[in-house]
């Protein structure tokens, strides 16, 4: 499953980035606030970990919802969810301890969800936390995207340059535009599209004439 590929590229990244990250590192702002470095990375490690806990679970007959549809704003991105979002992974932090031992946990996290996702069929329906019934490699893109935009706002706030893997990247453009008429910068157009980019409408204008498919997102 290419989503799978993208997801273990993307987080080993991510984890050989965090190993020169010091503890005050770990306590630079981020663009996602109140979240510091490790409290985003936390967020992302429960992301991860959705995908281990769903397929503990029975799967739903049929599917009902895209890794479009995942995004749609509704209750999921409300403030009284994303206040309760934002405090688990601020809580889970506050547990892990250490910058370093949360930067462990994650390691483990991805590479158990990799093995996970790597024995199943990629039609297998997962339920997410939503309630939505989604083909897991539908649900995989949701986690890559996860993986991918949080990994610019952890390189912004340390001020490194991205480790984005290229097959992750072209999971999330292909989700921003499935007919494939964008002909530029795939970067641009991720942080363009997710309102990652300074902006004077140039790139908002031609994410328009590409037909970009707009995420809501928390």
């Amino acid at each position: 499953m290419r989503e799978n590929t993208a997801l273990a590229a993307e987080a080993a990244n991510l984890s050989a980035a965090l190993e020169s990250v010091t503890e005050a590192g770990y306590d630079r702002p981020t663009r996602c606030p109140p979240w510091t470095v490790r409290a985003l990375l936390a967020h992302v490690g429960m992301a991860t970990d959705r995908v281990i806990l769903m397929l503990a679970e029975p799967a739903p007959p049929t599917a009902d919802t895209d890794a479009a549809g995942y995004y749609r704003p509704d209750v999921r991105f409300s403030p009284a969810t994303n206040s309760e979002r934002i405090d688990g992974a601020v809580s889970a932090a506050a547990r892990a301890g250490s910058g370093a031992a949360l930067a462990a946990r994650f390691g483990r996290t991805w590479r158990d969800a990799h093995a996970a996702v790597a024995r199943e069929d990629p039609d297998r329906v997962v339920r997410t936390r939503h309630g939505d019934a989604m083909r897991l490699a539908d649900f995989m893109v949701t986690r890559v995207v996860e993986l991918v935009v949080h990994g610019l706002d952890l390189a912004d706030a340390l001020d490194r340059p991205p480790w984005t893997d290229g097959g992750a990247l072209a999971v999330v453009t292909g989700l921003l535009v499935p007919t494939g008429s964008w002909t530029g910068d795939p970067m641009i157009l991720v942080r363009a599209a997710t309102g990652r980019a300074d902006d004077d409408g140039t790139a908002a204008g031609r994410l328009r004439a590409a037909g970009v498919t707009w995420l809501a997102l928390g």
